[in-house]
């Protein structure tokens, strides 16, 4: 499945890691003395211990990110690819608004001392505003109709389009912000999404392959001080950067639907917040012993690394279907 661009993407890898482990080391002194993390007071009580830990280590994979993907877009205009570099710097564009507006959630959390920062509505306009804002760049400046890929031919969606592809961009962005409850989950389910998306773009993109390998690099960067027990949290500011480069790769590889099966955990630990929601409101009774479901499983006795070993295997098991759908 490698392509001529395989130097390319192991440099793309290599310069996310490296870069988000100097620059995570830079700032986690700095963080831990203005920016330590407010405990959710409903949550796991053993997750008390955790308060002072600091949050907003996140900004650090962004920037190395944003480095790794501006050198991959300068080798891909030199060997004659332009038209992989717009792609590149939408979503990049597209990922550090959404992490500006996690940004503005952290600091809000940091300065009234508590875990609710932005009211969810704002957040949800903010965001919708963003993927509008993505959905009409790819338009005017790719060309991007309403058409998506499988391995089998194009399907036209037509006006459906937009409303389906709202949907996906603002709801991996949240699920990806639900994800990030536990130490490691959030990088971990990162990575191993990485891995599935590079696995299916380098049979068809270099540009989603790149976004791919930067992902990968950071994420494992990052998991070295977010591991249990964590020595950072990447907040809000990396939780919704990650779930907006993800979702925004799907886009590129010209099919939103092939990121719902490849963020497969991001959608399960969604959906039980939904699902318990729900229920509570209709029945009175909770299906899980606590929402998102990896706390319920927290509260079954499972250990922090546990499942985030469980959540990367769930990844590659999710994916399969999009293997199967969108290689050629």
């Amino acid at each position: 499945m490698l392509d001529r661009f395989f130097p390319l993407y192991a440099t793309v890898f290599v310069l996310s890691l490296v870069f988000t482990l100097l620059f995570e080391g830079r700032l986690l002194p700095i963080l831990t003395k203005s920016a330590s993390q407010p405990i959710y007071a409903d949550g796991p009580r053993w997750h008390l211990s955790k308060s002072g830990t600091p949050t907003m280590g996140g900004a650090a994979f962004v920037v190395s990110i944003s480095i790794s993907l501006l050198t991959s877009a300068l080798v891909l205009l030199l060997v004659n690819e332009r038209g992989s570099v717009l792609p590149i710097v939408i979503c990049q564009i597209y990922a550090i608004l959404n992490s500006l507006v996690g940004l503005l959630d952290d600091l809000k959390k940091l300065r009234l001392r508590r875990n609710r920062g932005l009211s969810a509505k704002g957040k949800l306009i903010l965001q919708f505003i963003l993927a509008v804002g993505f959905l009409a760049a790819s338009r005017l400046l790719l060309g991007t109709g309403t058409k998506i890929s499988f391995s089998f031919g194009e399907i036209d969606l037509g006006p459906m389009y937009y409303p389906i592809a709202l949907i996906i961009l603002v709801g991996i962005v949240n699920c990806a912000n639900l994800t990030d409850g536990i130490d490691g989950l959030a990088s971990s389910v990162a990575f191993s999404i990485g891995v599935s998306l590079l696995y299916i773009a380098t049979a068809l993109s270099p540009e989603a392959s790149a976004i791919a390998s930067a992902i990968i690099g950071a994420s494992v960067g990052f998991l070295v001080f977010n591991l249990h027990p964590a020595k950072i949290f990447m907040g809000d500011t990396g939780s919704l950067y990650f779930g907006a480069l993800i979702a925004a790769s799907g886009f590129v590889l010209g099919n939103p639907l092939l990121i719902i099966p490849i963020a497969g955990v991001y959608v399960l630990e969604g959906c039980s917040v939904i699902l318990q929601v729900i229920s509570y409101k209709l029945r009175k009774k909770r299906i899980f012993k606590m929402a998102p479901v990896h706390h319920h499983l927290e509260k079954c006795g499972w250990s922090e690394n546990r499942i985030c070993i469980v959540a990367i295997i769930m990844t590659f098991i999710f994916s399969i279907p999009a293997y199967v759908l969108f290689l050629p």
